[in-house]
């Protein structure tokens, strides 16, 4: 047997193995320089093989036609399969705790679905999109096994799952990409999900969180209504509402949150919850919040707000707003429509883009807006990052622990940024590690399907010349989602709503918070406590109106005397 396993273990395998009922298939896949491990791993297949004669083994070349067909691009790795491939896959050694997982898959596969717990056959049900999952362990981890087991049980129930079990001792360049510090860390689609051992369901619903966040919104939102914590209901186009809060950041959550608490009828109406702060890896200056993840605060923020009666329309994305009668009309793309005696407009604003030749192209295979998000795949590559405030800085800082090269490019000599962080980018030149182009701007983006450069010229029109990249985060700022209101009412030069001190807007009955109106410091606790604002002027308004309230108690309007 392998000098991986004991005597007795080979005997508690053994007795494991008697049980199969298919014949299940090893398939060894390794290379003869620069792997330690694959000889080791190959002893072990081999030893445990000669156990059951429902066991055999292949053994492959990296570079064979094999490791292409099933998706294996590092060794040592083992796939287990029966009469059909079901995803699983081991990388390194399966060791210690992980022999057990290796036995747990072939007892899995060889007995087929019936091999899986009922309830984990229902939670796969929820992953409705693929999922590759990697679950990084060690081989002295007594818990990793537990979240390998639930993949691979995972991938035998659900045919768009693929599960791996990554021996981290064995990859140090994933241990590097995936920020590894604890294990087990669950993998998602090449991104951090969750770590430690979690309960089933709740491991799953983190895996639909990382793949599918609407369809997990929607999923937590039923638990919670199961839990009496949620009382939100769907909204309808055949109610006239006394408040419409359009938009879900900090600034509509908290709007829509103080015209609720004033009862008065209301719907929101928004794409996501949150909005950019979810965009924001840790806030650090709300108040009472030492320090906490912006997508946390986001979902803490709606969680308050739906445990009243708010009338919600998610995901969605108002087109116009116009007068009708003493309403306002609300169009929502898809052809909906909404009705409302006030509303508050709190859009905020969209990542500013260059408008040149290959940006839209280049969207998404290429050109970004969230280092902290994107920065992981842009590892040992070469990026450029536009701009010169915080914001572009800040991106380099996150970049500079995975870019092989970092191109910051300004139109300007000047940068916006505070001291701070100039100081550290202008260290990081100075290490090599970026090169800053002043008085420089991109005229087009250049490459076939993913882009592979820009070029660049002065301001004027000067001379251009090539720049390779692989990646592009455009950090030049936002500008307001103010174009539903456009017909209604004049904006600003900068595209912004204008309010005053009450966050009332020209239009009577329309009102307007957070970083889409005129307001110069564009912080999250300043838009939620103009959002506040904006209901409780909203609310003064209604009750100054008798119609409106009248209307509100289901009477006709007081008529004039005609005197």
């Amino acid at each position: 047997m392998s000098k991986l396993i004991t005597h007795d273990v080979e005997q508690a395998a053994r007795r494991s193995l008697a049980t199969l009922d298919q014949a299940v298939k090893l398939l060894f896949f390794t290379q003869p320089y620069a792997c330690g491990a694959c000889a080791e791993q190959r002893e072990l297949l081999e030893s445990l093989t000669r156990l059951n004669p429902k066991l055999s083994l292949e053994v492959f070349p990296l570079d064979s036609a094999a490791a292409l067909e099933y998706g294996v691009t590092k060794a040592p790795a083992t796939v287990v399969r029966g009469r059909v491939d079901h995803g699983i896959r081991f990388y390194g050694l399966t060791g210690g705790y992980e022999f057990e997982s290796l036995l747990h898959a072939i007892r899995l596969i060889s007995q087929g679905a019936a091999g899986v717990d009922d309830d984990v056959t229902r939670l796969a049900t929820l992953l409705k999109r693929p999922a590759h999952i990697e679950v990084m362990v060690t081989l002295s981890c007594p818990y990793c096994a537990k979240m390998v087991h639930l993949a691979h049980q995972l991938a035998l129930a659900n045919a768009q799952v693929r599960a791996d079990m990554v021996d981290v001792g064995e990859f140090p360049e994933l241990v590097n990409r995936y920020d590894v510090h604890g294990v087990p860390l669950t993998v998602v689609n090449g991104r951090r999900a969750f770590e430690g051992a979690l309960p089933a369901e709740q491991a799953v619903l983190e895996i639909v969180k990382s793949i599918d966040p609407e369809a997990y919104e929607a999923i937590e939102e039923r638990l919670r209504e199961a839990q009496g914590l949620r009382k939100a209901a769907r909204a309808k186009e055949a109610e006239v509402y006394d408040v419409a809060v359009i938009g879900a950041g900090p600034a509509g959550l908290a709007a829509a949150l103080y015209a609720q608490r004033k009862g008065r009828k209301t719907v929101l109406i928004g794409r996501q919850a949150g909005g950019q702060v979810n965009d924001t890896a840790w806030v650090e200056n709300y108040p009472g919040l030492v320090r906490i993840e912006g997508a946390e605060l986001g979902r803490a923020m709606r969680e308050h707000l739906e445990a009243y009666p708010v009338a919600e329309r998610c995901h969605a994305t108002v087109t116009r707003i116009e007068r009708e009668d003493r309403l306002l009309r609300i169009a929502v793309e898809g052809d909906e429509h909404y009705r409302a005696r006030t509303v508050v407009y709190c859009a905020g604003k969209r990542y500013r883009r260059l408008g040149v030749p290959g940006e839209e192209r280049f969207i998404g295979r290429g050109i970004a807006w969230c280092a902290t998000c994107d920065a992981p795949l842009y590892r040992d590559k070469r990026v450029a990052v536009v701009g010169g405030g915080n914001s572009a800085f800040t991106a380099i800082r996150d970049l500079l622990r995975y870019a092989s090269e970092i191109h910051l490019i300004q139109m300007t000599d000047q940068f916006q940024a505070d001291p701070i962080l100039v100081d550290e980018v202008r260290r990081a030149e100075q290490a090599g590690r970026v090169l800053v182009h002043l008085n420089r701007q991109i005229r087009e983006y250049l490459g076939d399907r993913q882009l592979e450069g820009v070029r660049l010229a002065t301001p004027d029109g000067g001379a251009a010349d090539d720049l390779a990249v692989d990646g592009v985060f455009l950090e030049i700022g936002l500008e307001p989602n103010s174009a539903a209101v456009a017909a209604l009412l004049a904006l600003d030069p900068h595209g912004q709503i204008v309010v005053d001190r009450e966050q009332r807007t020209a239009v009577p009955g329309l009102f307007a918070a957070g970083d889409v109106t005129d307001e110069p410091d564009k912080q999250i606790v300043i838009a939620a406590g103009a959002g506040a604002k904006a209901a409780l002027a909203a609310d003064r308004y209604l009750a100054a109106n008798p119609s409106e309230a009248a209307e509100r108690a289901g009477q006709e309007p007081p008529r004039a005397s005609g005197r």
